[in-house]
């Protein structure tokens, strides 16, 4: 879009919240970039010019503006509604791939050099994969500077840099003020002390958002002793590079609050990360629904409940465990084969609010499990046995920049995955925005009573016209059932 200098400038003109993380705005008199809803009063057309990423922004020598803070807007939404290399580079650097394994090992998860993935991000980002994990560095400094207590020299690390110097050096350029300066304007906006050991940060969002289907979901899933709903906020324990965490994630209006108690300081990135993915934060719910409004049989749910978001997870490799454990049952049924598991084989933690109490299981630690002892079908624990032994050796690989179509392809070559196991771990687990569930009860329920084709051919050809969205019409028909995952716990 960054490359429509008209359309782009009528966007800074009306302040359109909507087109934040879709391009920055640099203004050549005064060097400094910004979101397009920036409060200022908006600089002259000729001032004005636009780049893909606050990573190119910064590249070419502007600072980011104090009022707008562009570096906490919602991310693109391109890159979790395509499924090409740009696209699923983009997904793997937000979870800090390029900070832990380097640039080779974000060519090697791609199956591209590293030359070609640097020239496939200079030519649509502006910027290549190293300038795009700085500035997602310097964001998480400035996280960590603003709502914690952490010596600098202890932030510079977790935040990922090399040395205390290109910490200093790195936020006076992006941000335009000393570490110290950014952590003294915070104090002095912040109404309350922060909590020991908890960082709290608002999460944004372009609106609307429709709560009720998103936690509502995960509530009504939840696995106990891994999540849990209390007091108005979906928590859940969380299995990170170098520990592991509690969030507790609040809905409000305009944010998703969040409070993260991490092990490691250095896991904040992919933290973040994991929750915008989890609640779909980075989702253009204008786009969904106007395109499933042109459906007159749908269009009545859309205007019910606008800005509806796909529950995801923050790690598919356990959601893929627990979509089997979910095949042919009750929600409450998957839940109890899922908290067993967790008791047998997941990872105590402390929680110091008491409702969490381990971690959910690794492939690796379900790699060995007794067959015998899960309280399944003979053919679903071959199913499952099968799948972790397949993530745990590496032979298959459910992760944020998976490619949809041979993730799709490698799930459905094991024994007792049909295409309600594929799509929904393709929609939940992998992110893919078109992903459908012609044979899902809950879908054909609703079919039926909208006057939609019940039978899941007719419905697949009748959803042609939602694409690339299905995913996102998948949960409009569910909230045609009275189910406990449309609505926010009491």
């Amino acid at each position: 879009m960054h490359t429509d200098t008209e359309r782009c400038v009528r966007a800074v003109r009306s302040k359109d919240a909507r087109f934040d993380g879709w391009f920055f705005t640099a203004v050549l008199t005064t060097r400094i970039y910004c979101r397009p809803s920036c409060p200022v009063v908006p600089p002259k057309a000729r001032n004005m010019t636009f780049y893909p990423s606050a990573a190119a922004c910064q590249q070419a020598g502007f600072r980011a503006c104090k009022r707008c803070r562009p570096d906490t807007t919602p991310g693109s939404p391109e890159w979790n509604a395509r499924a090409d290399s740009v696209a699923r580079a983009m997904r793997l650097i937000q979870d800090g791939v390029v900070d832990r394994e380097g640039v080779p090992g974000l060519a090697a998860r791609l199956g591209y050099s590293a030359r070609q993935v640097e020239r496939q991000l200079l030519a649509e980002l502006g910027a290549g994969p190293l300038a795009l994990a700085r500035s997602q560095r310097a964001r998480t400094a400035r996280v960590l500077i603003e709502t914690t207590e952490l010596p600098m020299a202890e932030i510079a690390f977790a935040a990922g840099f090399s040395s205390i110097r290109t910490f200093n050096d790195t936020v006076r350029e992006v941000f335009a003020l000393a570490p110290g300066e950014l952590r003294t304007r915070a104090a002095r906006g912040r109404r309350t002390p922060g909590t020991p050991g908890v960082i709290a940060l608002r999460l944004p969002y372009r609106a609307p958002l429709t709560p009720g289907n998103l936690f509502g979901h995960l509530a009504a899933t939840a696995v106990p002793g891994v999540e849990e709903w209390r007091d108005g906020a979906y928590r859940r324990t969380l299995t990170l590079p170098h520990g592991h965490g509690i969030v507790a994630l609040t809905p409000q209006p305009g944010h998703i609050d969040c409070r993260l108690s991490l092990a490691d300081p250095r896991d904040l990135t992919q933290a973040i990360s994991r929750c915008r993915r989890l609640l779909d934060l980075d989702a253009d719910p204008v786009a969904v629904d106007d395109q499933l409004r042109s459906d007159p049989l749908l269009a009545p749910l859309v205007d019910a409940g606008p800005g509806r978001r796909v529950p995801r997870t923050v790690d598919p490799a356990e959601f893929a465990v627990r979509a089997v454990l979910g095949q042919q049952v009750s929600t409450a049924a998957a839940r109890t084969h899922a908290a067993r598991l967790v008791r047998a084989h997941g990872i105590p933690v402390q929680d110091p609010e008491g409702g969490l109490t381990h971690l959910f299981p690794t492939s690796e630690a379900l790699a060995g499990l007794d067959p015998e002892a899960l309280a399944l079908p003979r053919s679903r624990r071959t199913t499952l046995t099968t799948l972790v032994a397949a993530l745990a050796d590496g032979s298959l690989r459910l992760e944020e920049g998976a490619d949809w179509r041979e993730a799709r392809t490698e799930l459905a070559a094991l024994p007792g995955f049909g295409p309600w196991t594929v799509e929904v771990i393709a929609m939940r687990a992998l992110g893919d925005p078109d992903a459908f569930l012609p044979t899902d009860l809950g879908i054909r329920r609703g079919a039926g009573q909208l006057g939609l084709p019940a039978t899941p051919a007719a419905l697949t050809a009748r959803a042609e016209q939602w694409r690339p969205w299905r995913a996102y019409a998948v949960q409009y028909l569910w909230t045609v059932d009275d189910h406990p995952i449309n609505h926010l716990p009491a």
